[in-house]
């Protein structure tokens, strides 16, 4: 009578028989790794947030040099702006040109 060979597929294991998360180190190793996420997650919220304060701040900036920059600017009568003199010299605004764009003729 021959012996039966023996394969990967007839060898007995407990493989796949014992649930992974009743393993206590397999839970905590879970726990963990989900605290360090929220860690990582709020550093990155946190992060963010300076981020938007900065910008609002900056926006804020922006708005106030505009006022300043539109009071020099315009006169306060509401006539339309004196043309500008150098010296003795009046300073003429440059003449409108045409909106139809560069052309090449042939």
């Amino acid at each position: 009578m021959a012996i039966p060979g023996k394969s990967l597929n007839s060898l007995r294991t407990l493989s796949g028989r014992v649930d992974k998360v009743a393993l206590p180190y397999r839970a905590y190793m879970q726990i963990t790794c989900l605290e360090m996420e929220k860690s990582r997650r709020d550093r990155e919220r946190n992060s963010a947030k300076e981020r938007i304060a900065s910008l609002d701040a900056r926006l804020k900036e922006i708005d106030a040099a505009k006022q300043e920059l539109l009071k020099v600017v315009s006169p306060s009568d509401g006539a339309a702006p004196a043309p500008a003199r150098v010296g003795h010299l009046e300073v003429k605004p440059e003449p409108r040109r045409s909106g139809g764009g560069f052309k090449i003729r042939y």
